[in-house]
């Protein structure tokens, strides 16, 4: 069998916990900021679980995570 290639950019959107979870962030953290509260704005920074419908998808772009 041959290596499987990454798909390069959901390794840069996606990360994959010790336990097997897939994460994600929030889109949109740049766009429109001086309107957005801090609050608002620290909210883009938490990474958020990868609902399970797409995790099986997800998994076929990052073969080796």
């Amino acid at each position: 069998m041959p290596k499987l290639k990454t798909h390069k950019p959901a390794k840069k959107r996606f990360t994959v916990t010790g336990s097997g979870k897939i994460m994600r962030m929030k889109g949109g953290k740049s766009h429109l900021r001086r309107n957005k509260s801090r609050r608002a704005k620290q909210a883009y920074d938490a990474k958020l679980p990868l609902h399970p419908v797409f995790k099986s998808k997800i998994k076929k772009l990052l073969p080796y995570s």
